[in-house]
């Protein structure tokens, strides 16, 4: 169920939505044509979450606020574009010397942003992050690595977003060209996951507000309307079959194949 009302006078043109999913009460709220501000409550029952939303609505209505029809010429959409998604990225690399410090920053920045801007940062990582779900893509983080588990793909993958945009879609078409990203771990020793990018909405989320992660999945269900289910993935490749591998990234095998990066 999902209610939109608004309310103007001479002084006043404010909205307020009502959004109820189960348990859960998501309230979005603020001038019309702002993005607004977001709360959301979850209650023991979904009878008592839903009794709870009327009262609101009648609450509301007594207020003077009234029905309205037209979304989008209320609630202004998030200004987090996928291109914005990308710039922040590249700027994160830039303010600190490690990865530690660049993500700090990036939490720090978000955390500033409107509720609605942070989870769509979140979708766009998580759009092209389940698009580098791909089996071509898995063969060459195990032959970098010398072995990769379902986690270790996944912490690959997050690391590879953080590379930046031409860097991701150009290892998309050709994970043969990772390898000039990857010179710097060899001097290091290091290996290329970035598991924490994967929980930078929440902990901005978390700093903004001091709700936990299971607080943000819910938001960002409700703002984003996001359900992704992992698809089964069909392996074109054997970790057994060395030859194989050779011949499916030459330059890659040539590399890494009897000396991956590994702890």
């Amino acid at each position: 169920m999902e209610t939109l009302l608004i309310y103007k006078d001479d002084v006043s043109n404010k909205f307020w939505k009502i959004n109820v999913t189960g348990k859960v009460i998501t309230v979005t709220y603020g001038k019309v044509g702002s993005i607004g501000a977001v709360k959301t409550k979850e209650f023991e029952s979904e009878d008592r979450c839903q009794k709870e939303a009327n009262k609101l609505i009648q609450s509301k209505l007594k207020k003077g606020y009234a029905g309205a029809a037209l979304y989008a010429k209320v609630i202004k959409e998030s200004t987090m574009t996928e291109a914005l998604f990308w710039e922040l990225l590249m700027t994160a690399k830039k303010k600190g010397e490690n990865p530690e410090e660049q993500l700090e920053w990036l939490i720090n920045n978000l955390s500033k942003r409107p509720l609605k801007d942070i989870v769509m940062f979140d979708y766009w990582l998580n759009q092209n992050y389940n698009k580098s779900y791909l089996s071509s893509l898995w063969a060459a983080a195990y032959i970098i690595m010398g072995g990769c588990s379902d986690d270790c793909f996944d912490y690959f993958r997050a690391w590879l977003l953080y590379q930046g945009n031409k860097v991701y879609e150009s290892s998309l078409n050709d994970p043969e060209t990772l390898i000039p990203s990857l010179g710097c771990l060899e001097e290091e020793r290091d290996i290329p996951q970035f598991e924490d990018l994967l929980y930078v909405a929440s902990m901005a989320y978390e700093e903004k507000t001091g709700y936990d992660e299971e607080h943000y999945d819910h938001l960002y269900e409700k703002l984003s309307g996001d359900v992704y289910v992992q698809p089964d993935i069909k392996l074109d490749w054997d970790a057994d079959d060395e030859e194989g591998l050779k011949r499916m990234y030459p330059k890659l095998w040539e590399r890494y194949g009897e000396n991956p990066l590994e702890y």
